[in-house]
């Protein structure tokens, strides 16, 4: 009788204020009637089934304690007010929840995949890695996507207690600087004009000028030593000399070609078409970081291909390096020392970061300036490529020095005096002539 009671008073009738809802089609007004009765009717029984429990649960549980008739626990009147409401807003969340949904598509995964660097796509169990990633990356996706259109279409009640029903992660958060619950073709296209009007990367110069520089610098490095395993081992001087001379010939090339290629296209007055005198100084600044940035993509690239000759994992292309075991001064070592041989293949990184780097800007060769292009190979560049070479050396210079531990071991008492003291001790003794035998 009282568990009766407590059910009466939770879902007498209320005067209710319409559900928050946006505004939707014909064809879903129709689909939500048509099962809205059902569905209700289905909640309805299963909360009520539930609280019905609850409270004989509880009452049991505190018979079984004390023998004084428990409390009667009534809902919030909040929750009480507003049950019909948050279980109209539970049944459109549903309805609304199993429209179906466009998946992502294959193209944007690809994409992600190209911007990926290669080196870290190799490797053992890298392809698991990368299945992984796009999984978790479709699995936000449709998550997002579904609140997304959930709150499109649905506007949630302002009731606290509407909380505690919906256990559901907050969406994640967007990227700084980007929002994306307004319209943006106003600002991208102010954005757009203020790019055409201070960058110039929209015009046709710049698009020439990145053919130039794809054409001269696609398949060029200025040092190439992949096929020095094949002449041979080479000396530490020979290996700086030819660096040296390489990153020469790389310069001059370079400057009779794609630089001459450059300045000659701007001696033309339709490299200008279109550009107003208040914007010059912009435009040229623009050229300069263009070229610049193609002048660090070639050094960069050329610092990458020279450490990945290294690579321990692949060691087809490891330079042989020519080392000699000397004894001099009652000395055994090796000549160059293991400190000349790495400093050698150090400086071949510091010959690469040295070159192009006097190319005059297009605005200084008009003008008869002074100003040359930023094309200095970026210090975390040449930091990671310097480390990585360390250890590379340090790892593969392991067998000659056990080698050379073991010319010690087995001569070193021969020069170190240690057999001459030996043989003055046994002639000291004075021993008979078999003993001298």
């Amino acid at each position: 009788t009282s568990n009766k009671r407590t059910l009466r008073t939770l879902f007498r009738p209320a005067v209710l204020p319409p559900p928050v809802i946006s505004e939707t089609s014909p064809s879903q007004k129709k689909l939500f009637a048509y099962h809205r009765g059902k569905e209700q009717q289905e909640v309805l029984n299963q909360l009520l089934i539930d609280r019905a429990l609850e409270v004989y649960y509880v009452t049991m549980d505190a018979t079984d304690k004390r023998d004084t008739a428990p409390p009667v626990t009534e809902l919030p009147s909040t929750v009480r007010k507003y049950f019909f409401i948050i279980l109209e807003y539970l049944f459109m969340k549903k309805r609304v929840q199993r429209n179906p949904m466009i998946p992502i598509q294959q193209q944007w995964l690809r994409s992600m995949l190209a911007l990926v660097p290669q080196s870290l796509m190799e490797g053992r169990d890298r392809q698991l890695l990368t299945e992984e990633l796009l999984k978790e990356i479709v699995r936000d996706y449709e998550k997002s996507m579904q609140r997304c259109v959930l709150r499109r279409f649905l506007v949630k009640p302002d009731i606290k207690e509407l909380d505690k029903l919906e256990e559901e992660a907050p969406l994640p958060m967007l990227p700084l600087g980007l929002d994306f619950s307004s319209t943006w073709h106003n600002s991208y296209m102010k954005a757009k004009q203020q790019i055409i009007s201070t960058l110039h990367i929209f015009h046709p110069t710049m698009k020439t000028l990145l053919d130039f520089g794809y054409t001269a610098f696609f398949n060029f490095l200025v040092v190439d030593f992949s096929s020095s395993r094949l002449r041979g081992p080479v000396d530490c001087k020979s290996l700086k000399t030819d660096a040296s001379l390489s990153c020469s010939r790389a310069e001059e090339e370079i400057m009779s070609t794609w630089y001459q290629r450059v300045v000659g296209f701007f001696s033309q007055s339709e490299a200008l078409d279109g550009v107003k005198l208040d914007h010059l100084e912009t435009f040229y600044n623009c050229v300069s970081v263009l070229m610049s940035n193609q002048l660090k993509g070639l050094l960069q690239r050329t610092t990458e291909v020279f450490v990945k000759l290294f690579d321990p994992v692949d060691r087809s292309r490891l330079p042989l390096f020519k080392m000699d075991l000397t004894y001099d001064e009652n000395r055994m070592e090796f000549y160059p020392s293991l400190q000349d041989l790495e400093e050698a293949i150090l400086f071949v990184v510091d010959c690469i970061g040295q070159t192009l780097q006097n190319i005059q800007t297009v605005r200084a060769w008009l003008t008869g300036g002074t100003a040359t292009v930023d094309a200095e190979l970026p210090a975390h560049i040449a930091q990671w490529a310097k480390s990585t070479l360390k250890k590379s050396i340090t790892d593969n210079l392991e067998g000659p020095k056990e080698h050379f531990k073991g010319y010690v071991e087995s001569y070193g008492w021969l020069v170190d005096g240690t057999a001459e003291e030996q043989i003055n001790r046994f002639m000291a003794e004075q021993p008979s002539f078999d003993e001298y035998t």
